[in-house]
């Protein structure tokens, strides 16, 4: 099934035998697919804008892909797919962490890589089509813009990267439920299986140093020892 021509989707890659079979895989698809091959490019084509995903190769000439990540997610909350040689579980934990979406290890499958970017194009384009749900009361602590995937806390918009507006979201739209790391990584994480349960507890850790920015001292998480995670919406 092929996708919108709008879909585009920027491969950075430095090796052009594997971003040939990229490009090839992702056009046969239907979507429309550019090639950048340094990291900086990456960078400048992003704050053009006109990109809905980012397939990100973590070793790159001019700097590494985690660093890419991070200047992206300064400005952009565009999905990230890591493509990485690297399998260590630290290497996945902390491509999550800074702001990666998925990651594919090489060697991969084109086909494999077409699906996961499918996927995370599918949940961002119904996060789009959902109608805008507000929390609110005289005392709400959140704003959930789910139209513009936007968040804001006592009026300050949170500049939060995929997976951390999805977690959030989650804890908002059901406040003082204890989620378990397993409910939310069921909820909120394309592919759950592959995913580790402390990605949950790194998520939640950046979620917490960005609300504490606004509001140092406070902090509506709460840690449930032993069972997961709850937020409080309410100012108390």
């Amino acid at each position: 099934m092929s996708v919108p021509p709008s879909q585009a989707i920027l491969v950075v890659e430095d090796e052009p035998s594997i971003a040939d079979n990229i490009l090839f895989a992702l056009e046969k698809d239907g979507f429309e697919a550019v090639w950048v091959r340094l990291g900086n490019d990456a960078i400048a084509a992003v704050r053009k804008g006109r990109v809905d995903l980012v397939v990100l190769d973590v070793g790159l000439p001019d700097r590494t892909g985690f660093e890419v990540c991070k200047s992206i997610r300064a400005f952009s909350t565009v999905p990230i797919l890591f493509l990485t040689a690297r399998s260590e579980e630290i290497d996945r934990v902390l491509g999550l962490e800074i702001g990666g979406d998925d990651y594919v290890a090489k060697p991969f499958s084109p086909r494999e890589l077409v699906a996961r970017v499918k996927a995370i194009l599918k949940r961002t384009t119904t996060a789009h089509l959902e109608a805008t749900r507000t929390v609110a009361s005289s005392t709400a602590l959140f704003v959930v813009d789910e139209t513009r995937r936007k968040i804001s806390y006592v009026g300050t918009p949170l500049q939060l990267a995929r997976y951390e507006y999805l977690l959030l979201k989650a804890l908002i739209l059901q406040p003082e439920r204890v989620f378990s790391r397993e409910q939310l990584m069921n909820q909120v994480w394309d592919s759950p299986d592959s995913s580790l349960e402390r990605t949950v507890d790194a998520h939640i850790k950046s979620l917490r140093a960005k609300l504490r920015a606004v509001r140092e001292g406070k902090d509506p998480i709460t840690t449930h020892r032993g069972f997961g995670y709850s937020i409080v919406v309410e100012e108390r």
